[in-house]
């Protein structure tokens, strides 16, 4: 049974459709699929459940049930629920995730458990917490959109063969670092402009990405603004050193990289430049990136 947000109260007979991607994560996706539905099985909940050809058939989906008000629980990787999610948001329906993909970053910034069958088990006495939605020129994204060598890691890494855990991204990284060249970029958060020559813009609504790094170690998913990070010129063997720490938000102490917070930001450069958010292409610079607060109900254990 879900609880609603404070768990006061609650939904007896919530109707429920998996939206899944079996291909997911070198096999997890399938196996958290058998996962979840056991799970749901077990609490006395029979989902529709919808196999999914690609996104554009995943937010289809996903925007049909989430019309109906029901529960939509997404099983596979970043790309898959970052669709899904931006299908539910603004509707009537809540959204749960069963991560099973490489990176799982939005799981983690959820504090969703990472075992599919966990986050499986978890879902029947889930509780419904509201957290904010970003959109780039109106596509909606829940994590970190990146653009620049950050971006560029993201394109190399999916079109990678598989690779053990987040190793993919780390040798994203190097092959992005080495064919990088800097660019000038102009970034306007909420009318206050700056530029600046180096790697990487990000911005976001959750710190991780990129399997758990944290790029962002003040981002909140429920805190109603975007968090941004610059990444300037900089010597490229220290940059390649730092990625590791990334994922204790070491790199904050770079000179070279800067953060900032606000509702609105302009993004632009002096060469065309590939936009990625959750995992996948959403767009180009230049571009214009919100935040819709509380536009996303989700379900969370219950116990937080």
């Amino acid at each position: 049974m879900i609880s609603s947000e404070g768990g006061s109260t609650a939904d007896p007979k919530p109707r429920w459709t998996v939206v899944a991607n079996p291909a997911a994560g070198r096999g997890r996706g399938r196996r958290a699929l058998a996962s979840t539905r056991t799970a749901l099985a077990a609490a006395g909940i029979q989902p529709d459940l919808v196999v999914t050809r690609d996104l554009a058939h995943a937010r289809e989906a996903a925007a049909d049930a989430a019309g109906d008000g029901r529960v939509v629980i997404a099983v596979g990787g970043d790309g898959l629920i970052g669709a899904v999610a931006g299908a539910v948001a603004g509707t009537e329906g809540v959204m749960g995730i069963v991560p099973a993909g490489r990176g799982n970053d939005f799981a983690r910034s959820l504090g969703l458990p990472l075992d599919h069958a966990a986050a499986a088990r978890m879902l029947a006495g889930a509780r419904r917490r509201r957290v904010d939605v970003g959109e780039v020129d109106g596509k909606p994204f829940v994590g970190i959109a990146s653009v620049g060598i950050d971006a560029e890691a993201n394109r190399l890494a999916n079109a990678a063969p598989p690779l053990p855990g987040s190793a993919v991204y780390a040798v994203a990284g190097v092959l992005a670092l080495v064919r990088w060249r800097h660019a000038n970029f102009e970034v306007d958060v909420d009318g206050t402009k700056s530029a600046f020559r180096g790697f990487a813009v990000g911005v976001g609504n959750a710190p991780f990405y990129g399997g758990g790094m944290r790029l962002l170690p003040d981002a909140r998913v429920d805190d109603g603004r975007l968090d941004i990070v610059c990444f300037g010129a900089d010597n490229r063997l220290r940059l390649l050193r730092q990625i590791p720490q990334r994922r204790t938000a070491g790199h904050a102490t770079n000179p070279t990289v800067s953060f900032r917070h606000g509702t609105v930001v302009q993004i632009a450069a002096d060469r065309p430049l590939a936009v990625y958010a959750d995992g996948e292409p959403i767009g180009a610079l230049p571009a214009t990136i919100t935040v819709r607060p509380g536009a996303l109900c989700v379900l969370v254990p219950g116990d937080r």
